[in-house]
């Protein structure tokens, strides 16, 4: 019997674990006669092949099996790791929000209301809450000082207090002002020094406020850190060189009162100017009120100015002189006036008899007279007594020339005794010119005196008195004296002072913005 023979795959899986079977290989079909011996040699090969094939499949499974498994166990692990140390959303809300109340109530122990902070990010733990408040206590603030504005407590030690304090310590801000610096203002604990801090300092001698000046300037008004350059600051101080404040006076002016940074200019600046304006004091006279009392436009416009004004008014002072009064003594627009001034009116009448209407001229002409102080008015009165003055003519001298009451006593005895002994003049030429008191006795009056006795003049001491030197000596070429010259008229000293053209004003603004060196 003859068998044809064929290589063929019969199940592509054989391609697993035949690996003897030659590809690509083609066999011609040919005859091969065999013999029973052949037939059965391959039967028993295809048994040993059919017996391996469920062997190999078997080890494939059991490792596929083992590698699942190993994976499968790896996951489970991985994810009970993870859930231990990755604790959920829910759980660190919860944790957070047992540590905040913890902190909530360390903070209530020591007599800190917490209230405000909630919102705010705080320490997790009691401990950084704990050397926080005591850092602050060691600058001298106190629990109330804490509990004012308690959002301190969100300032980290290490990344906000510390640089500030640092920063002011370099400014030369004494350490004598901290506390009262920090009570003051607190919020500059939160600030940044060099987006916040340093840019203000700038500005502040960029205003020609000099180095050495700025540790006090800012004692004096801590909250000037927190203004933003562009807003309040530069606006105040264009609209006071608008009004005719000096360029170079900037400077002077800010250091001495610096609160003028934080002063709104429609609600605050302006008004009070052009209420000034209103009593009859230029423009360009209350510029210079400024340059010279800054801290006048601290003085509330509502509360104080207008009141004062009005009382003055109601003692008889004329509205003519409000000028005048404003001029000599600008603090009467913030002093307690109705009080005081009620108190002086009735302390002088019963000193030297003097009435409501002479009350008021005293106080156009001295308004200092409203703060003045008692006892040096009763020793002055008695002086003029003791040189021989009726009560009548001290009333008359104190009206005409209110300064007598506040003069430098020993000076007046030496005027008085020149007066009597060499001049030879008779009382009643003081009571006629009380304000002989007021010249310096070498550097005036025995001169002029002096020149006029060698010329053998006879004048008042008016004509003798009342000019300038350059004036003076061109009486002492006259022939004869003007009595027109010789009669007394109200001064209008002050306000004309004001007025007066400074002497840099010949300078060009040119010249004002290049001299770096110009300060007050």
């Amino acid at each position: 019997m003859k068998i044809i023979s064929y290589n063929r795959i019969i199940n592509p899986s054989l391609l697993l674990i035949n690996h003897e079977l030659p590809s690509n290989t083609i066999h011609r079909p040919r005859l091969i006669s065999t013999s029973a011996p052949s037939i059965s040699s391959f039967n028993m090969r295809k048994k040993v092949l059919i017996m391996r094939l469920p062997c190999c499949f078997a080890t494939r499974a059991a490792l596929s099996s083992s590698m699942k498994t190993d994976t499968s166990s790896g996951s489970r692990k991985q994810k009970s790791s993870s859930f231990y140390t990755h604790p959920s959303l829910l759980e660190m809300k919860n944790e957070k929000e047992a540590n905040r109340a913890c902190v909530y109530e360390f903070l209530r122990s020591i007599g800190i209301v917490p209230d405000e902070l909630d919102g705010l990010e705080l320490p997790v733990t009691m401990e950084v809450m704990r050397e926080r408040v005591d850092f602050l206590q060691k600058l001298g603030l106190t629990i109330e000082d804490i509990n004012y504005y308690p959002l301190v407590l969100g300032c980290s030690v290490k990344k906000n207090m510390i640089p500030v304090l640092d920063y002011l310590g370099k400014l030369g801000v004494r350490k004598s002002t901290l506390t009262d610096f920090l009570r003051r203002y607190p919020q500059v604990l939160h600030a940044s020094v060099v987006v916040d801090l340093a840019p203000v300092v700038k500005y502040l001698q960029g205003m020609d406020i000099k180095s050495n000046d700025i540790p006090r300037v800012l004692e004096k008004y801590p909250e000037v850190l927190g203004f933003k350059l562009e807003g309040t600051m530069s606006t105040s101080v264009a609209y006071l060189v608008g009004i005719g404040v000096a360029r170079r006076e900037i400077g002077g002016l800010l250091t001495r009162y610096p609160e003028i940074l934080g002063m709104r200019v429609g609600r605050v600046i302006k008004p009070f100017v052009e209420y000034l304006e209103s009593l009859g004091i230029p423009k360009l006279a209350v510029a210079r009120l400024i340059e010279k009392h800054p801290h006048i436009l601290g003085f509330g416009l509502q509360e104080r100015v207008k009141p004062n004004i009005k009382s003055l008014l109601q003692f008889h002072l004329r509205e003519t002189a409000l000028p005048s009064v404003i001029a000599q003594y600008p603090e009467i627009l913030g002093i307690d006036m109705e009080a005081k001034i009620t108190s002086q009116q009735e302390f002088l009448n019963s000193i030297i008899e003097s009435t409501c209407e002479d009350f008021g001229r005293v106080v156009e002409k001295m308004p200092q007279i409203i703060s003045l102080s008692k006892a040096p008015v009763v020793k002055h009165v008695d002086f003029l007594k003791e040189c021989g003055f009726s009560l009548e003519e001290v009333r008359e001298m104190v009206v005409g020339c209110p300064q007598v009451l506040a003069l430098n006593l020993d000076i007046m005895k030496q005027s008085f005794e020149y007066f009597k002994s060499t001049m030879a003049r008779p009382l009643q030429d003081l009571v006629a010119f009380p304000a002989f008191f007021t010249y310096g006795l070498e550097s005036t009056i025995k001169p002029r005196h002096k020149r006029i006795a060698e010329k053998g003049l006879k004048c008042s001491l008016t004509w003798l008195l009342n000019c300038s030197d350059e004036k003076f000596d061109q009486r002492m070429g006259y022939d004869f004296i003007d009595l027109e010259e010789m009669q007394v008229g109200e001064s209008s000293f002050y306000m004309n002072t004001l007025l007066e053209p400074r002497n840099d004003e010949s300078a060009s603004d040119c010249d004002e913005d290049s001299g770096e060196g110009d300060n007050v």
